[in-house]
């Protein structure tokens, strides 16, 4: 007799060496008037180590729902998830994860340094020297001039910087992140792009939300689009990120879209941009601007 085969055996066998592993995740609440809302409906997912992967969607499409079953606020009602391996029904699958949540609760009464040094004695996690350690990341975060204060007289974007630190502190083997952008000035934001980029550049894994698009092209090497509980993946390869250069001329130019008098515009790869602009310039055209292409948008 033939072994009937099993479509997820795959799935199985990688959820040992992905960071993250989702396997067909579902999760159902019971609404006002006594029906039922599928919020999560069995999703599938990974995230290999050294990945990115960027979950958007709309407002009530089941995001939150899936970062507080991966964090262990709810359970599913069917369905698998593994981080490293480990079933997240298991509280130690969470050990040495950062999680950064849209709206950071922390201890008001307390200091950034003394957040960080909590988060350690937490996490099981012991520096050589961890006062140096704690140090490095809040200057990481540039609030290491505050380490001393309370959190009380922070701002909305002190906080996240805080809760960011936090987070990274633990030398986590994967990071949740929800909205990890919100509240920070576009400097903070570029800053913050640029250190999560580091991370994962040095093998770290990371899972997040974000409603702006832009963010999430800047980080991610695979984005998962949840709508009314169902999920769709699109691959992103941020080496290939598209530009939409617009120029003033006479002439036309080859593959551009004249949008206005005198004014042309096309989408044009990196790699093709200063072979583009130098023929641009050589028929006398002015350039006007360089803008990223928001690839991401469209799935909206």
């Amino acid at each position: 007799m033939t072994e009937k085969a099993n479509p997820n055996f795959e799935t199985h066998l990688n959820k040992m060496t992905t960071a993250l592993s989702i396997l067909e995740l579902s999760k159902s609440y019971k609404t006002k008037t006594n029906g039922v809302k599928l919020a999560v409906n069995q999703i599938s997912l990974e995230c290999a180590p050294g990945e990115t992967f960027g979950f958007i969607g709309p407002n009530g499409a089941g995001k939150s729902t899936t970062i507080k079953i991966l964090t262990g606020v709810i359970q599913p009602d069917s369905g698998h998830a593994y981080i490293f391996g480990k079933d997240i029904r298991n509280p130690q699958s969470r050990q040495g994860v950062g999680y950064v949540p849209e709206n950071p609760y922390l201890n008001d009464s307390l200091t950034p340094f003394d957040i960080l040094s909590c988060t350690l004695q937490i996490h099981g996690s012991k520096p050589e020297q961890p006062a140096k350690h704690i140090m490095h990341w809040l200057e990481e975060l540039d609030i290491a001039q505050v380490s001393k204060k309370k959190i009380r007289s922070f701002s909305k974007g002190m906080t996240q910087r805080t809760a960011i630190a936090q987070a990274l502190c633990i030398n986590p083997k994967l990071l949740i992140l929800d909205e990890p952008l919100s509240g920070l000035d576009p400097i903070g934001r570029r800053d913050v792009i640029q250190l999560l980029n580091k991370y994962k550049e040095q093998g770290g894994s990371i899972f997040m939300t974000s409603h702006v698009l832009y963010d999430i092209e800047q980080l991610a090497d695979n984005v998962g689009f949840i709508k009314d509980g169902q999920l769709t993946i699109n691959p992103l390869a941020n080496n290939q990120q598209t530009l939409r250069v617009k120029t003033r001329g006479i002439q036309a130019l080859s593959g551009a879209q004249q949008t206005s008098h005198n004014i042309w515009e096309r989408t044009i790869d990196q790699q093709g941009l200063s072979t583009y602009v130098a023929h641009a310039t050589t028929l006398h055209h002015t350039l006007i601007e360089i803008t990223p292409e928001n690839r991401l948008s469209s799935l909206f």
